[in-house]
């Protein structure tokens, strides 16, 4: 059971670094597209992605890092040593909201899920789009409805056609 409970202590930590970071990043006029944070002792890591019209650069990226790295010292949100990182969402854009994955709904998608349902973890398939809480996937002739909230990593797979 300790396996839940440290799900549950990651996504409240992921609430607050989103509700403190978020408007930081919004002030500075990208959109923050999302957080991760993978807390591993002293190789802990923070993750900020931005996003803006246009694409992001190096440059907005080490704005960005300035600004969090400023507020995330006054703060103090994270007891262990970590690594901040800025970064756009690139090629293999990951998604984190049930409006990300609509709004990619016919992508290729990779989708790994905290715990198994009907007995896999790994779903790679064709994001159909979004019902209620569920992301519907076809993968193969089947197709899944997983729980957003059941979901540990999702990223689009890039078509190179």
């Amino acid at each position: 059971m300790q396996n839940m409970h440290e799900g549950v202590q990651v996504s409240s930590k992921l609430e607050q670094l989103q509700a403190l970071l978020a408007p930081v990043v919004v002030a500075l006029g990208y959109e923050c597209w999302g957080i991760e944070f993978s807390a591993q002792g002293r190789h802990s890591l923070l993750r900020v992605y931005i996003d803006k019209e246009g694409g992001v650069l190096v440059d907005d990226c080490a704005i960005v890092s300035r600004q969090i790295s400023g507020l995330l010292d006054v703060e103090d949100p994270i007891a262990v040593e970590y690594t901040l990182e800025v970064s756009s969402p690139g090629m293999e854009r990951p998604l984190f909201t049930l409006e990300q994955f609509a709004k990619f709904a016919g992508e290729q998608v990779k989708i790994k899920l905290r715990s198994p349902f009907e007995g896999r973890r790994n779903f790679q398939g064709l994001l159909r789009g979004v019902e209620e809480q569920d992301i519907v996937v076809l993968v193969e002739d089947h197709e899944f409805l997983l729980p957003i909230d059941m979901i540990d990593k999702a990223n689009i797979i890039p078509s190179f056609d």
